[in-house]
């Protein structure tokens, strides 16, 4: 018989030290330096990002000067044109209230010339959903195809959407839906009952990534990680709609951000506390073909 796969191992490679990031609802990959993580704070926080090495010790961070945080909820890192970016998505809607959310696209600064800085945005984004508002924290960049992509929270099953990531003109994109992912397990109906008394809402995405090497997708919920491999011959909506690999985090719960190491080997989550935990999963020759 063939030799048994290991599990990916899961080790935690420290805290962060950085007593400002309180709720941290997404992480993201520098493109900079493989050694950097990026990370931002839940809605109603002052507009900055932090960034931190992979022990989670503090290197840096940015003030916006032209941006809110009204309900940001994940952050995202890309390549374009040459140029490293980062993405901030305000698309945080939990009463299905905002009319169009927003995502904001940084140049990313060298940090090594100033940890503290300010910046404007390079550009800004409005955009809307077909059927109305929707609550999303789960946000990916497609920087081949020049599009953001978008899954969506609360819906039973969740919906993917995808829309450009630089769009011609200022006037507010409609998202284009692209379809439910069913390969996400479902709650149970007492789940589901019992969530607003529990507080557990454990099926829900909470943070999405894709591996820069273009090789896995990664969703995370506030317990597992599903991670998903992508067929360059298939489109990323029917790779994410085929077999996940699922990670339990154990007792790591309440998980709200994800990424993809820089060599596309690990995934770090963590979650939104003070000093949070920063989980490190080694998915590299762990996962079946």
């Amino acid at each position: 018989p063939a030799p048994e796969r290991p599990r990916p191992a899961m080790i935690v490679a420290g805290q962060l030290e950085n007593a400002e990031i309180v709720e941290a609802s997404g992480l993201a990959t520098s493109q900079r330096d493989p050694e950097i993580l990026w990370s931002l704070n839940d809605g109603g926080s002052k507009p900055r990002l932090y960034a931190f090495d992979l022990t989670g010790a503090h290197r840096g961070r940015i003030k916006l000067r032209d941006a809110r945080n009204r309900d940001w909820e994940d952050i995202a890192s890309f390549m374009l044109d040459g140029k490293p970016y980062l993405l901030v998505a305000d698309v945080g809607d939990n009463d299905r209230r905002r009319k169009k959310v927003s995502f904001y696209v940084i140049a990313e600064p060298d940090l090594d010339a100033d940890n503290k800085i300010e910046l404007k945005s390079a550009w800004r984004v409005d955009f809307r959903y077909p059927e109305g508002p929707r609550d999303a924290e789960a946000v990916a960049v497609d920087a081949t195809n020049e599009r953001v992509i978008v899954l969506t929270k609360r819906d039973l099953p969740p919906v993917l959407y995808e829309l450009p990531l630089r769009p011609k003109g200022d006037t507010t994109v409609t998202a284009t839906r692209l379809g439910t992912i069913e390969s996400l397990p479902r709650p149970s109906r007492p789940d589901v009952d019992q969530a607003v008394f529990t507080r557990d809402w454990h099926w829900q995405p909470t943070g999405m990534d894709l591996s820069p090497d273009g090789s896995l997708a990664a969703i995370l919920t506030y317990r597992a990680v599903y991670v998903f491999r992508l067929d360059p011959g298939m489109n990323l909506y029917d790779s994410l709609s085929g077999q996940a690999y699922s990670l339990g985090l154990g007792n790591f719960r309440d998980a709200e951000s994800v990424a993809f190491s820089a060599d596309s080997k690990s995934i770090f989550v963590t979650v939104e506390r003070r000093h949070a935990p920063l989980l490190r999963i080694d998915v590299n020759g762990a996962l079946p073909e």
